[in-house]
């Protein structure tokens, strides 16, 4: 299983697909597994935390290689593909930084002060 989440390009390193498998935190059809050596065939479904979304997975073909993405996007259909993440408004604290002349002005409003 790990070989296979590495060959389809979820993880980029082996390792990485072998230590989430070894967690517990990936389900083929609705079952846990904690063996990254467990056999899957085509038509599981795999389910597996990525970032902070949650992958629903259904097996298409195995792989021979850790081919191009287009070759490893040809081994599984996405069942829930990951929603586009909302784009967060910039900082109110870079709006109200002060320019270089009124920084100048309040050093010199403070060196009066003291």
């Amino acid at each position: 299983m790990d070989k296979w989440l590495w060959h389809a390009r979820f993880f980029k390193t082996r390792s990485l697909a072998t230590r989430v498998v070894q967690t517990g935190k990936v389900r083929v059809n609705a079952t846990s597994v904690s063996k990254p050596s467990r056999t899957i065939v085509p038509g599981d479904v795999l389910t597996f935390p990525k970032e902070d979304d949650v992958r629903v997975i259904k097996i298409v073909a195995l792989g021979e290689r850790r081919g191009p993405a287009t070759e490893a996007q040809a081994l599984y259909e996405d069942l829930d593909p990951p929603q586009p993440k909302p784009r967060t408004a910039p900082s109110p604290k870079s709006e109200n930084r002060p320019s270089s002349r009124d920084r100048k002005a309040q050093a010199a409003f403070k060196r009066g002060l003291i």
